[in-house]
């Protein structure tokens, strides 16, 4: 089994990792990252941590599990054939095809998520209806073969989720053991409907995902 985790400019790191710290403990399989180019991609916090793409789009066209994040970079890419192109190709043949947070929208722009019901951060998340898809506020959402993960921390839980299915529920449970999991946040303010709404306004009126 191979797992592509797709980086791009200005990605928020967890959104990758999250994923791939789970979904790498699938037994025997291979976990690449694949962008354009091989080489560092740098993330979205002033490009101060970066990942290394050891593939390129070009030399992965067929993987099992396709993984998608968000993040600021997500913008400046729902345009960029050569991503939209591989996304369709690698979902032809993949088994499972995912996102985290604003990759769902990638996911969107390539045309894969007309008529599903999808997820992505709580900013974004009307922005799906513009492609066909229809948006839940879920934190991990099914439909069919396509698992979306909502903002960023969710990836891990979506990770987890999928690891059941792949590989079974008790090497699930293992993984989230050894991985430590168990959330315990010293604030309950992890979604806009817990939030103060000043706060989740505040948010808004800064978003670049205003709708027009």
């Amino acid at each position: 089994m191979q797992i592509a985790i797709v980086l791009f400019d200005r990605f928020t790191a967890l959104d990758a990792v999250g994923p791939y710290e789970i979904l790498s403990r699938v037994p025997d399989a291979e976990t690449v990252f694949v962008a354009e180019q091989r080489g560092p991609v740098r993330n979205d916090n002033r490009g101060s941590l970066g990942l290394v793409a050891d593939r390129t789009f070009a030399e992965v066209t067929a993987p099992d599990i396709v993984v998608v994040p968000g993040g600021p970079g997500q913008s400046a890419q729902m345009e960029n054939e050569t991503l939209l192109d591989w996304l369709r190709t690698a979902d032809a043949t993949s088994t499972w095809t995912t996102s985290v947070c604003t990759g769902s929208l990638l996911l969107a722009a390539a045309g894969l998520l007309k008529g599903r019901r999808a997820t992505s951060h709580w900013l974004a998340l009307d922005h799906l209806a513009r492609f066909g898809a229809e948006p839940t506020g879920e934190r991990v959402v099914f439909d069919g073969k396509y698992v979306m993960a909502a903002g960023v921390s969710s990836g891990i839980d979506m990770g987890l989720t999928l690891l059941g299915k792949v590989a079974g529920d008790e090497h699930a449970q293992a993984v989230q053991l050894l991985t430590e999991y168990d959330p315990q946040p010293p604030y309950d303010c992890g979604s806009s409907a817990k939030a103060p709404a000043a706060m989740v306004e505040e948010f808004r009126a800064k978003s670049r995902f205003i709708l027009q």
